[in-house]
């Protein structure tokens, strides 16, 4: 596919993860990638958690790579878990800041190697795996860094830019625009085809997936009603999302009911027209066998 249509949108200053320690290919990295050494611990509530549990499963790291789900609504202020407390105070003296997920930990010395989704990611494409295709093949990387960019930049916030209660009407048709804008340039790099890159799942399927459930599932509560059908109107990305969901990798980890409590439970903008809107019938599409290991 041509990376003309996924020129990415401008990047946005954001605030440091506390760790991010990099796993490696060899001993000398202080993190070998090696088997039965690791841990997740996530929340599919959340979308970075979301993320890393269907990148989890496509790489087919289930053995190698235990996850812990947490709740779905943090426990402690400032969006922390208690469980997670032990692995942040064994790796920073006198930690003080909220114990947030996701984190990748390692079990060997029992601290926090990273806390950062997107280096977590790529760290997992790089466990040993029999006839498992990664998820950021070669020659595509690029590509699949423009889509994540466009995913987090160009729909998630913008969509919560043109949702925010008490922002000025013209900043919130602006931030709509951008929306909208970046959802017709993906619309037209899926028309005809079933993945954006290489012809195969990569984790530019797994950042689109998630937006889009985030999308219809949190955004759009805050949108009007009229914004809501433009973005239902995108029938390739719409469909993508559909079939995404009846894929055992991806549906099964889909938290309907954790996602919708931890949105009400610290969301303080205000509810809009949208709401009634709803784009997909989430809970008709997920496959048979729905994953129960969640709390």
């Amino acid at each position: 596919m041509s990376t003309t249509p996924l020129a990415a949108v401008p990047s946005v200053h954001r605030a440091a993860p506390v760790f991010r320690g990099r796993l490696g290919r060899d001993a000398r990295s202080g993190h070998h990638a090696v088997p039965h050494r690791y841990r997740l611990h996530l929340s599919t509530a959340c979308p970075d958690g979301l993320r890393l549990a269907v990148g989890h499963s496509l790489l087919g790291l289930g053995d190698s790579c235990p996850v812990t789900f947490l709740p779905a609504v943090p426990d402690r202020p400032g969006g922390g878990h208690t469980e997670l407390r032990p692995l942040y105070e064994a790796s920073a003296h006198h930690y003080t800041g909220p114990a947030l997920a996701p984190v990748l930990s390692d079990d060997w010395s029992g601290r926090i190697v990273s806390t950062h989704a997107p280096d977590i990611l790529r760290d997992l494409d790089r466990f040993p795996r029999a006839d498992r295709a990664g998820l950021y093949p070669r020659g595509a990387e690029s590509v699949i860094e423009a889509v994540e960019r466009m995913c987090a930049e160009g729909v998630e916030e913008a969509a919560q830019r043109a949702g925010r209660a008490g922002a000025d009407p013209a900043e919130r048709a602006a931030a709509l625009e951008v929306l909208l804008d970046t959802l017709g340039r993906l619309e037209r790099v899926l028309t005809g085809e079933d993945h954006l890159v290489d012809g195969r799942f990569t984790a530019a399927d797994v950042a689109l997936w998630v937006t889009l459930v985030q999308l219809d599932t949190v955004h759009r509560f805050h949108l009007d009603a009229s914004a809501v059908q433009r973005i239902a109107g995108h029938r390739a990305l719409w469909g993508c999302a559909r079939r995404l969901a009846a894929h055992p990798a991806f549906g099964a980890h889909l938290d309907l009911d954790g996602i919708a409590r931890r949105h009400h439970g610290g969301c303080q903008g205000l509810e809009a027209a949208g709401a009634a809107v709803q784009i997909l019938d989430w809970a008709s599409l997920l496959p048979d066998s729905p994953d129960t290991s969640r709390r």
